[in-house]
């Protein structure tokens, strides 16, 4: 299932906005094959990344362990997609309250509710996911790589294509949901 949040991207042509593609498999080991999928378009100069990360959430687990693929700053604190993650992961009502106050602060800018519910759905002991915040991607060309081998219904897909101050206020919005 794939949901384009926002000003989803035509395919076909590189752009250079920011995006946040979320990638949920069904199992704990579909990330690790997305990742060298995806490792393989970084080293190609397909894709620009500012930051992913993968996720296993092995059943029986409390918490899902969260992977640095890569970031383009050195900072010792924690990834804005690490911080994403634990939103997400935060399946109680105060992960509700959260989440929806994320979905609140970032209202326009191509990050809504829907699609972070429909990630948080999905991201669930038993799974594994591969979030990437990324620029210069075509996800005609990104897509199809990172899920070979996979069946439509094995993975979920969600997409937004960001403007160039919702990185920035991603990241505000994710620590202050922290707290």
């Amino acid at each position: 299932m794939v949901r384009l949040s926002g000003r989803a991207a035509a395919s076909g042509s590189w752009r250079a906005v920011p995006s946040l593609t979320i990638w949920v498999y069904d199992s704990t080991l579909g990330a690790a094959a997305g990742e060298v999928r995806f490792k393989e378009l970084v080293r190609r100069g397909a894709v620009l990344v500012t930051d992913a990360v993968t996720v296993t959430w092995v059943k029986g687990t409390h918490r899902p362990h969260v992977g640095h693929l890569r970031r383009r700053s050195a900072q010792l604190d924690g990834s804005l997609l690490g911080g994403l993650v634990d939103l997400l992961a935060d399946d109680g009502p105060e992960g509700d309250r959260r989440v929806a106050d994320l979905a609140r602060r970032l209202a326009g800018t191509g990050i809504d509710q829907g699609m972070l519910d429909q990630a948080r759905c999905a991201l669930a002991p038993g799974t594994s996911a591969l979030l990437v915040l990324a620029r210069d991607v075509d996800l005609a060309v990104v897509r199809p790589i990172v899920e070979r081998g996979r069946t439509r219904r094995d993975v979920v897909m969600v997409h937004a294509d960001l403007t160039a101050e919702t990185v920035d206020l991603l990241r505000d919005a994710v620590q202050g949901s922290s707290r």
